[in-house]
């Protein structure tokens, strides 16, 4: 086991993570890093492997942001939906070099500055994702305040784009816990909630077995009885989900709306990536709160429930690394690949970097003195 080293310039807080060597060798393989969100840490995680002379570790870079959820990520840019609003970061191709990390900044494969804010307000954004199908690009973001599906617009908070058949009117009361969404052929296809519930709160009296998964295209619910469902993805032809009452792993066969599980891990599941065989599944060790009583997955001890990420080979359903958060970090949410970034790094408004950097239009560099130009 490799021991991360400690994210010493942000927090007193200890934000240790352990590792199999294997987590750090696949992803070195495999030539990405990995984004993951925790809104009880209040941190963005990005997971990149290093190269060292004993062989590659991963290390655990951390970024500050108040209650982080989704994420979502397309070359170039990323999004980021944070307690009240939605803060979009663009790539610099040349980024400035951190006055105190001179060893680590040679090694930048996208660098990430502050671009865009919209401000939602507290809307409870779950999962976000860049639909390549609609105009421009367009973010869509699950708003689970509202029940709804929703984009950003210049004039207003949100513009909802869709809400379950069974949602009877637009109130800020979570009143079905609707959570994740499922892309297939550049559209949302699925969405998960955690009730087919009409009122205030409604999915709370039975969060244990009232989960569903939809059919935004049908209007149909595929599945009922399922276990607070997060993360529903269409991979290699299948649709995967996370049973995470249960710390499940699994498919849906969408004609008949049958649950099938490929692994249960040791946490509360929820936030899944994939890369060829291999799934990328965030776990929580949930907290003894009101939200994850009487789940199976709280029934067992706390010193048995984990946080971090697990890899699971779907050809043999057996997990093949993993890293596991220690102290500060207990609850994560978004897990989501870096595809072909190796060492990412992010500027917030605790980097001064920001202050200091201008991207601009090739005319006006061609106006810049010889001595300010870079390469491009």
């Amino acid at each position: 086991m490799a021991e991360t080293d400690p994210a010493s310039t942000l927090d007193q807080a200890p934000l240790r993570g352990i590792h199999t060597a294997s987590f750090a060798q696949i992803l070195d393989q495999l030539g990405f890093s990995l984004a993951v969100t925790t809104y009880q840490a209040g941190k963005l995680v990005l997971l990149r492997p290093e190269k060292t002379p004993a062989g590659p570790v991963v290390n655990t870079h951390f970024r500050t942001f108040k209650r982080p959820m989704g994420f979502a990520y397309e070359r170039g840019r990323f999004a980021i939906g944070t307690a009240c609003e939605i803060r979009e970061f663009h790539d610099m191709p040349d980024p400035p070099r951190a006055a105190d990390d001179p060893d680590q900044s040679p090694l930048i494969q996208g660098a990430f500055l502050p671009r865009l804010c919209h401000t939602t307000g507290d809307i409870a954004i779950h999962e976000m994702v860049w639909l390549p199908a609609s105009p421009r690009s367009e973010l869509w973001f699950i708003n689970t305040r509202f029940s709804c599906l929703a984009t950003r617009s210049d004039d207003f908070s949100f513009v909802p784009r869709w809400h379950p058949p069974f949602i009877t009117a637009l109130a800020p009361e979570d009143r079905c816990h609707l959570n994740g969404m499922c892309i297939r052929d550049g559209q949302v296809r699925y969405v998960t909630a955690l009730g087919e519930t009409d009122s205030a709160q409604g999915w709370r009296a039975n969060k244990k077995s009232g989960g569903i998964l939809m059919d935004i295209a049908s209007g149909e619910i595929v599945v009922r009885g399922l276990s607070m469902p997060h993360s529903p993805r269409w991979h290699e032809g299948k649709l995967w989900l996370l049973e995470s009452g249960n710390g499940g792993l699994g498919t849906i066969d969408p004609g008949t709306g049958t649950y099938t599980q490929i692994a249960r891990l040791p946490g509360f599941t929820r936030g899944l990536d994939f890369a060829g065989p291999y799934a990328f599944v965030g776990l929580s060790q949930v907290r003894e709160t009101a939200t994850f009583s009487g789940i199976a997955i709280a029934d067992q001890p706390q010193d048995q429930r984990c946080c971090g990420v697990w890899i699971v080979d779907i050809r043999t359903a057996k997990v093949v690394g993993y890293l596991k958060f220690t102290d500060a970090v207990q609850e994560i949410f978004a897990v989501r690949i870096l595809t072909g970034l190796r060492w990412p790094d992010v500027f917030d408004e605790q980097d001064k970097r920001p202050a200091s950097t201008f991207k601009l239009p090739d005319e006006a560099l061609n106006r810049l003195p010889p001595n300010l130009r870079k390469s491009r």
